[in-house]
Formats: C-alpha cells, sequence, structure tokens
C-alpha cells in the first residue's frame, strides 16, 4: 500500500508513473469506502484523482499555488497533504470542511464554495508575484460548467490581455476526446508550446515586415495562413483568440500525458490553458452512471449504491417543486428558471410536465435575474429558483432590474436558513438583509410546507412586482396539504397561541422551535404569545401596535443574520413612530460566520434552540429585570 506512505505532497515526486497508477486507485478506494458512512461530493473527486497528483507531481505546494474552483473536488489534494486521517470528520461539526478552508492547510490558498472565481483568483496571485519579484507558479483548476460564468470570461478576458504566466486546467467532464484529434493535435500542442518556436515566429514576422515595399504585405498574408490553419486544426481556438496557449483536449485520466502537458505548459512564458477531459465519478460505476445524483451523497451502501436515507416528511424543496407542477398547469404563463440547480431546486418534475417552460441558464444567476425582468416586463410569470447563497451573486441585478423596474417577478428562496454539512459559503441567512430594503419588493417566509404552497399561490396572484418566498433545507412538518389553495393578505401575521406578558415573533423554522418553548414553559406555568411573522417585509403594524399598546415584551426569533433582517425591521418600526416603551430582544444569528456541522448543532452554536428561547423568556419576565413595569429598547 502506497497511500499511508504520503504524508507531504512532495513524496509524489519519489514515485513512478507507475507507481502513480497505483495510488491513484487506492485514493480512489479510500474515497468510496470513507465517503459511504459520511457522505459528501464523490462524483467530482472520483473524476479528479489524477489530475490532482498530476499537479502535485509537477508543482511545489504551497510555494506554487493551486487554485481549485469551487473546493468540493479537493478531497484528492486534502488526502495528499496530511488529512488523510481526519476523513471520518468530513463535513461534521469541528471536523474536516467539504471545501478548502485555509485554516486548515498551507495548501490551502483559496477558499471558494461558490464558482467561477479561481480564474480571478489566479490573476490576482500573479500580479502579486509579478509585483513582488517571485517566481512561484500559479495554477488554476476549473470545471466546464464553472466555465458558463460570467466571471470566469471577465477573468480569461483580463488574462488574456495582460499576458502573465499562469496555467489554467479546464477540467472538462462532459465532452469526449475527438479521435480526429488524437496524434496531430498532440504534433501541434508541442510545437507551440516551444519556446524555440514561439521566438522563432516572432523573428520571422519582424523579419519579413524589414523587406522593402512588399514585407507589411508578406507578413500579413503569413499571419493569415497562420490563422486559417489554427482555425482548421485547433480546438481551442476561442481561448487562442483570448490569449492563451491552448493545449489538449488531453485524457485526463493519463498521468503519462497530463504530466507531460503540464510539463510543456511550464514552458510557456505567457498564460496557458490546458484542456482536460475527465469522467465525473470514475472507478465507481454507480457514480459513473449518474454523475447529478452522486455529486453530493448521503451515505450509501458500497456493494449495491444504495443510499442510506432516512425515512421522513417530503423536504420543502419536494413540496415546492409538485406545487409549481399544479399551479404549471393552471398557469401557462409560468415560467422556471434555474442558474444549473435543477434537481437541487426540485424543478425537474416541472422540465419533464412542461419542457419549453424549464430554462436552466447554467452558472448564471445575474444573467438570470435579468432575464427574468424581462419575461415579467413581457407578461409571462418567471419564477426564479435559487439557493439563497447562489441569489446574492445576481443583487445588483435584483437592485436595477428587478426592484427598480418594479417587474412582476417571483423569488423561490431555497435553502433559507442554516444549510448543515455544506457551511459557511453556503447558509442562506443574509437574504433578508440583502433584499429587505430595496423598494417594492415583498418577502414571505413559511411555518411548514402547507403554508409555501399558499404563499406560492399568493406570489402568483400577486401582480404588483417582485415577491419572495423563502424556505429551509430541511424535511417539512408532516402536516397535510390542503387541496385548495388560497391568497395570504399581504403584510398580515398569525397569531397561533394567546398570553400575557411576552410574545415570540418568530418565522419559518423557528416556529416550531417557538412551539416547543411554549410548551416546556406551559409545564412552569408561563404562558407565552406565537407570532408566526410570515411576512418579513411588509411587516403586520397593526399588530405590532398592538403588542406595544399591551405592554407585551417580544422576543424576535429568525434563523437568520440578526443585522438586518426581521429583528432589525421590527425596531425600524418602532423607532419611526416613536414607540420607546416597549421591549424588543433579538435571537438571530451573530455576527460571524457559522461552519459547518448538522443544523442542530448550528442552531445550538448559536442560540437558536428551544432551551435558549426558554431562558430569555424568563429573563425578560422576571420582576428583577423590570421590564413589565418599565419598557424600553435594550441597550
Amino acid at each position: 500500500m502506497l497511500l499511508p506512505t504520503i504524508q507531504q505532497p512532495e513524496q509524489l515526486k519519489n514515485l513512478s508513473v507507475q507507481e502513480l497508477e497505483e495510488l491513484a486507485v487506492e485514493i480512489r478506494q479510500f474515497l468510496i469506502e470513507k465517503l459511504s458512512v459520511t457522505g459528501g461530493h464523490l462524483a467530482s473527486n472520483l473524476g479528479v484523482v489524477e489530475l490532482t497528483l498530476a499537479l502535485h507531481y509537477c508543482f511545489d505546494s504551497p510555494r506554487d499555488k493551486m487554485i481549485y474552483d469551487v473546493g468540493h473536488q479537493t478531497y484528492v489534494h486534502k488526502i495528499l497533504t496530511s488529512r488523510m486521517d481526519k476523513f471520518d470528520t468530513l463535513r461534521k461539526h469541528k471536523g474536516l470542511c467539504g471545501f478548502i478552508k485555509r485554516t486548515e492547510s498551507e495548501h490551502d490558498v483559496w477558499e471558494a464554495g461558490h464558482s467561477s472565481t479561481s480564474l480571478s483568483a489566479a490573476m490576482g496571485m500573479a500580479l502579486a508575484r509579478d509585483l513582488k519579484g517571485e517566481d512561484n507558479r500559479v495554477i488554476a483548476m476549473i470545471g466546464d460548467g464553472a466555465l458558463t460564468g460570467g466571471m470566469a470570461f471577465e477573468a480569461l478576458n483580463h488574462i488574456g490581455h495582460e499576458k502573465k504566466k499562469l496555467v489554467v486546467i479546464l477540467n472538462d467532464n462532459e465532452m469526449s476526446i475527438a479521435p480526429n484529434v488524437g496524434a496531430m493535435h498532440n504534433y501541434l500542442s508541442k510545437i507551440r508550446s516551444d519556446r524555440h518556436y514561439l521566438r522563432a515566429k516572432d523573428e520571422v514576422e519582424s523579419l519579413l515586415k524589414k523587406i522593402p515595399a512588399i514585407g507589411d504585405r508578406l507578413a500579413k498574408t503569413a499571419e493569415k495562413m497562420k490563422d486559417s490553419l489554427k482555425y482548421m486544426m485547433v480546438p481551442g481556438i476561442l481561448f487562442e483568440e483570448l490569449g492563451f496557449t491552448y493545449l489538449g483536449p488531453v485524457d485526463g485520466h493519463d498521468l503519462n500525458k497530463l504530466i507531460d502537458t503540464l510539463t510543456l505548459a511550464d514552458n510557456v512564458d505567457g498564460p496557458v490553458l490546458i484542456h482536460a477531459v475527465t469522467t465525473k465519478g470514475k472507478g465507481y460505476h454507480p457514480a459513473e452512471n449518474d454523475s447529478h445524483k452522486w455529486h453530493g451523497i448521503s451515505p450509501y451502501k458500497i456493494e449495491s449504491g444504495q443510499v442510506l436515507k432516512s425515512v421522513g416528511n417530503p423536504m420543502y424543496t419536494e413540496v415546492f417543486g409538485q406545487t409549481l407542477v399544479d399551479l404549471g398547469k393552471q398557469d401557462d404563463r409560468i415560467v422556471a428558471v434555474t442558474p444549473a440547480m435543477p434537481g437541487g431546486s426540485g424543478l425537474i418534475p416541472f422540465s419533464k410536465e412542461f419542457p419549453h417552460r424549464m430554462i436552466d441558464v447554467g452558472i448564471a444567476e445575474q444573467h438570470a435575474a435579468t432575464m427574468c425582468a424581462a419575461l415579467a416586463m413581457e407578461g409571462m410569470k418567471p419564477v426564479f429558483a435559487v439557493y439563497s447563497t447562489f441569489m446574492q451573486r445576481a443583487y445588483d441585478q435584483i437592485v436595477h432590474d428587478i426592484c427598480r423596474h418594479n417587474a412582476n417577478v417571483m423569488f423561490a428562496i431555497d435553502r433559507a436558513g442554516f444549510v448543515g454539512a455544506d457551511g459557511e459559503t453556503h447558509q442562506g441567512v443574509y437574504d433578508i438583509a440583502f433584499m429587505r430594503h430595496i423598494p417594492n419588493i415583498v418577502l414571505m417566509m413559511p411555518k411548514d410546507e402547507n403554508e409555501l404552497r399558499h404563499m406560492m399561490y399568493t406570489a402568483l396572484q400577486y401582480n404588483d412586482g417582485p415577491i419572495a418566498y423563502r424556505y429551509p433545507r430541511i424535511n417539512g412538518t408532516g402536516v397535510a396539504l390542503d387541496e385548495r389553495l388560497e391568497c395570504i393578505p399581504i403584510g398580515t401575521w398569525e397569531k397561533l397561541t394567546s398570553g400575557e406578558g411576552c410574545a415570540i415573533l418568530a418565522c419559518g423554522p423557528m416556529v416550531e422551535v417557538a412551539e416547543e418553548a411554549e410548551a416546556m414553559l406551559k409545564r412552569e406555568g408561563i404562558q407565552v404569545q406565537i407570532v408566526n411573522a410570515r411576512f418579513l417585509k411588509p411587516l403586520d403594524s397593526a399588530m405590532l401596535d398592538h403588542l406595544a399598546s399591551s405592554g407585551t415584551a417580544m422576543i424576535v426569533l429568525e434563523e437568520s443574520s440578526q443585522a438586518g433582517s426581521l429583528g432589525s425591521a421590527v425596531l425600524e418600526y418602532y423607532a419611526e413612530q416613536g414607540t420607546h416603551d416597549v421591549v424588543v430582544s433579538l435571537m438571530g444569528i451573530e455576527d460571524r460566520f457559522i461552519e459547518h456541522g448538522s443544523i442542530k448543532e448550528q442552531r445550538a452554536e448559536v442560540g437558536l434552540t428551544a432551551e435558549a428561547v426558554c431562558t430569555r423568556v424568563r429573563d425578560l419576565i422576571s420582576p428583577a429585570s423590570g421590564n413589565l413595569s418599565k419598557r424600553s429598547f435594550p441597550s
């Protein structure tokens, strides 16, 4: 066994290519075994085993900067950089992160949970290297899906213009190597990456231009001939025209070819793009046959590939997807739009039922948002189905193109609140704060899956501008689903229990937490009022006025950033009304990023539990607090 002997990546340089191939087999087996217990991103990591080995074989991390786009395909990198023994804790609370984590290792030089950032980061590091007079190499690996992001093209354009020395590896796990390219293309790649050839080409052009009368014309003719040959024979002409030397396609599982190509790339002074073709899920048949399912997977049986999922209520995402199908049958103006997440957003049933009304734009949230605005302006009913964490990538378009135009776009904001194992880069806890202050928009969040269905119907009937409903990445509560859907009056909250002295204003899954706390307090003889604060904008001003006038102390309970979200909105309302004799206590997520773990552990970490709510209620209503006789904003 070679794998247990590898403690640092420089040890790979002592291995033969045959030994590296044996190591690749061992790494795949290790990943398949470990992830069958922990779950995680399996298919993408199985696809980059040889690529990662070749990178560490040819370059010197951490001196050479290896930048991975998104970061969920870095398990092999983690194995090779002294973290193999931590894989039992993968994506667990206080355990090994599923993405690149700078605090974990000096070999992790760039963190990202969102795609299309690696090329901009590579350019920044190459610029810094040159400004400091250093000579390290910069290598960025980006997937073919991430290359659809506009930010990646902005970076390609700038890199090609500046001609900085860096290597981009395009990990293409969709396209096959065309057999008619083969040896001829490999030959062209070697010629174009040879320093002597590149210098000779420039010298010939310079000499031609010095010939009196006909030199310039000859040089232009030679340039045209060169370009025509490139267009006929070089498949990477787009990258060539952007200023890159293009090498490939190369088999991303052939270590000999990968090492040769990386060596060739290192001989080029300017930017190089290596096109590596890989198979997602390589080496594990279930993952190869369904790379979408095995992209991010729960624990499974290795022999059969059967996923070990606990039986429970349908997830909010599933309820959304089926309800959208039902609404789509009623209204043919509905168009579903997603940025490369049809499965994750629950839109597969809609895409099968209405293929012409299902639009997947790829990883292009900005484009999706503006396109939705235009669809709405032309009388359609676009539903922008997007994860909360990814929606923030389209912030300018939401402000400028949707809300400013008052376009009747429906936002279906999935993964609102904590997301569990994906951790800090994916937490959906900021969208209330960054959307609430934008004019014209309506924001809702349901207490259960049945209310989500009614909110979806409400949004469909609403014609006065953008409207959003946000829902968490958890199973529903198991309530019965009404067959008949009705509109919820905009800006109205729902009183769930009666009580005196204290009211808990809760939204989304925090309503269930409030109900747990209410049951615990009732056993102590304390009766609190629970309010389903289902509209985050506009607020229920009538209920807020009533609570203030009755002398009720309030706790605002929300699984979102405490700064700028529902609690802030309530305080702002009372400040605007000049109502200063009221107690409002905030329970949200403090001003820091929350790392990976289970949602239960994440809630416990920030004090969003029934026990914590009970403690806060007791503090508010105790005679010692003085809150019942003297009410004021907390300091």
